[in-house]
């Protein structure tokens, strides 16, 4: 080959990427922002005290004494790593306990703990699609679902968000020797809309397909806490339940639950977990302490959804769109990259955070901030943060 060729270059798109710089410059720039703490339902930013109505911390456990008492002693007893994997060296007497607890309380067989839910999600769904099989992914899925699937070596459809007809038509059109697995998120991240479990899971076994559903944002918040699983009482007819530690359980890590003989199938196949190092001590503490006060005190959840209800019908009341949601995820739909990025800016220097979300990660394409209530919110900090929707909002021209 000729000495003067010129060879592509990997880094050719690292080089060229111009948007974050861009956006930086022009002080729109709304993600990694160094928080200098986070107590839960306000947060200390460049000194200044904010809002928090961006966490996926629902509860508000992550500063509860239990929960922090329980990681502390974990560390004192038993260090912070377990420095190996759970096919190793890396289980815990821990983490066969809390895989109990877990199992037990969202009502199935057995449960595996992952180091983080991406991980969860990654390993479970690519161990279980084989060459002859197929995943029918709802287009809102969260990206991990997506790339799980991709890992797997079945193929991989997507039908129109929660539009029943269309995953219909498309499992009709699948041949009978080809096994299907349909994975739905079952509260939507984005949107905080819920997936139709109830009609899912009859069209489903009508045609012998499994269902698994992506609890993260479900877990804790509906169904008394036990998911939107629990929230419409089918929680037998679902085959696979998935969650993580890091919203809801104020920890870092994930689970799946369903029967015995599959999970232990997952425990033997999924690589994400054989070649992860294992769940560290104080994590997997802290998420049993978390799910103690889920079971001991069920009028956090009960909080929360009143919280959620305030929050949400006071954006309406406003005239903000809020979408499709039912749940205390609501998102005010904007439309505009630029003017949802601004409306982020200035909410922030009001004292409000929020996450502005743009394509391709929004459904259909749409801008958003998302927003989120927590069980630790007080009426007086919704209202707060209510009068600064307004005013940025009328600024906006959105109201």
């Amino acid at each position: 080959m000729n000495a003067a060729t010129k060879h592509a270059d990997v880094f050719d798109k690292a080089l060229v990427y111009e948007r974050a710089r861009q956006a930086r410059e022009a002080g729109f720039y709304p993600y990694f922002l160094p928080l200098q703490s986070n107590e839960g339902s306000e947060a200390v930013y460049q000194g200044r005290r904010i809002l928090m109505f961006g966490s996926n911390n629902y509860l508000g456990l992550t500063t509860h004494p239990k929960v922090r008492q329980a990681a502390m002693k974990a560390i004192e007893e038993m260090g912070t790593s377990c420095t190996g994997s759970r096919f190793l060296n890396g289980t815990l007497e821990m983490h066969l306990e809390l895989e109990r607890q877990l199992a037990s309380f969202v009502g199935k067989e057995a449960a595996l703990v992952f180091s983080t839910g991406m991980q969860t999600n990654l390993g479970t769904i690519s161990s279980l699609l084989g060459r002859n099989d197929t995943a029918f992914l709802d287009k809102d899925d969260h990206a991990s679902i997506v790339d799980a699937a991709r890992l797997g070596w079945g193929r991989i459809k997507r039908f129109r968000h929660n539009d029943l007809d269309d995953l219909e038509r498309q499992l009709a059109m699948t041949p009978d020797d080809q096994g299907r697995l349909v994975v739905v998120d079952g509260l939507y991240s984005m949107e905080g809309d819920l997936a139709p479990l109830p009609e899912l899971l009859e069209i489903c076994h009508r045609h012998g397909a499994r269902v698994m559903v992506d609890d993260a944002h479900g877990m804790g918040v509906i169904g008394g806490g036990k998911g939107t699983a629990a929230h419409f009482g089918v929680t037998e007819e679902t085959d696979l339940i998935m969650s993580t530690f890091s919203k809801s359980f104020a920890s870092l890590g994930g689970f799946i639950a369903g029967d015995e003989q599959i999970i232990d199938y997952v425990q033997h196949h999924a690589r994400a977990m054989i070649f992860s190092a294992s769940i560290p001590p104080p994590n997997a503490a802290a998420a049993l302490a978390a799910l103690e006060i889920m079971r001991s005190e069920p009028e956090r959840v009960e909080q929360l959804q009143r919280n959620g209800d305030r929050w949400r019908t006071g954006l309406q009341e406003l005239g903000f769109d809020t979408g499709n949601s039912v749940s205390p995820i609501v998102p005010v739909i904007v439309g505009d990259d630029m003017v949802t990025f601004g409306m982020w800016r200035m909410l922030l220097d009001e004292g409000v955070y929020t996450n502005p979300v743009v394509s391709p990660a929004t459904p259909n394409g749409r801008q958003l901030l998302r927003t989120s209530c927590m069980a630790t919110h007080t009426d007086d900090q919704i209202d707060e943060a209510l009068e600064a929707f307004a005013k940025i909002g009328r600024l906006a021209d959105l109201i």
